[in-house]
């Protein structure tokens, strides 16, 4: 099965501004990544392509990095998770937009679980990074929306699910 996912926002700042957001993925600043509230992201060395890490049990490696500009990650985990996904900054008459794209086919075990758990989750991350971005660039707090049940409840899950593996 064939996954497009987008989500994106635009800013009215310049993609200069947006880029150092880019450019702080995983870093001790981390100004677009919501760690917060997710799994942090990190790597075995600094953003730089043939970096090797990922994001709770989602794994990848950096296939293309062009800083202030954009970062393909290529998946290697899951099982059934075949593809990339990735940040783009895109100047605009007003500003510019930050993009996420996750480009992929699912199989296997994926068919299921990319739909009903890691579809939901992603999206709500994506939206937390989004707001986060808006936040850092205005200069206010980040206000953390509320997650949707579904999310919330596959959070439960997942943490349980965690505490009783030895």
């Amino acid at each position: 099965m064939r996954v497009s996912n987008h989500h994106s926002r635009s800013f009215g700042e310049p993609p200069e501004l947006v880029g150092a957001c880019l450019d702080s993925l995983s870093g001790q600043a981390d100004s677009l990544w919501p760690y917060e509230r997710w799994p942090r992201m990190g790597f075995d060395r600094p953003l730089a392509v043939g970096a090797k890490g990922g994001h709770g049990p989602i794994r990848y490696f950096v296939e293309e990095y062009e800083p202030g500009r954009k970062i393909t990650f290529r998946f290697t985990k899951p099982d059934g998770f075949q593809g990339t996904h990735g940040f783009h900054v895109t100047p605009t008459d007003s500003g510019c937009e930050l993009r996420h794209v996750i480009e992929m086919r699912v199989s296997g075990p994926a068919l299921l679980t990319w739909p009903v758990v890691f579809r939901p989750l992603h999206d709500a991350l994506l939206e937390d990074a989004l707001d986060k971005v808006e936040a850092n660039l205005s200069g206010r707090a980040w206000a953390r929306r509320d997650l949707p049940l579904v999310v919330r409840i596959l959070r439960r899950i997942l943490a349980n699910r965690g505490r009783t593996k030895a």
